[in-house]
């Protein structure tokens, strides 16, 4: 007779196929990129998707993007700090809306 499966096991299962550990991981991820931004930039700003050690994060405007650039070397030490299981190594602005 099979015997039954952990509890966990099957929740685990049903949270990959569904997707919800996806979603989450990115709450987890603003969370900690509107601390290591600040109020000055965490209110205009989204982070997006982690790809190869790159953060995709939406500014509201060109020229809050020049800004913050900047503040790059600052904001992936702090990044670094925060998260260091995410291995951001770099970050990549664009201009778009803001949710």
């Amino acid at each position: 007779m099979a015997r039954p499966k952990p509890i966990a096991n099957i929740l685990a299962d049903l949270m990959a196929r569904r997707g919800y550990g996806r979603v989450q991981a990115a709450g987890l991820l603003s969370e900690t990129w509107r601390k290591a931004a600040g109020d000055e930039f965490g209110s205009q700003t989204r982070p997006g998707q982690v790809r190869r050690g790159v953060l995709e994060v939406t500014v509201g405007n060109s020229i809050l993007a020049q800004e913050i650039s900047f503040q790059k070397g600052a904001l992936l030490k702090k990044l670094a700090e925060l998260a260091p299981d995410e291995k951001i190594r770099d970050l990549r602005f664009r201009v778009g809306p803001i949710e």
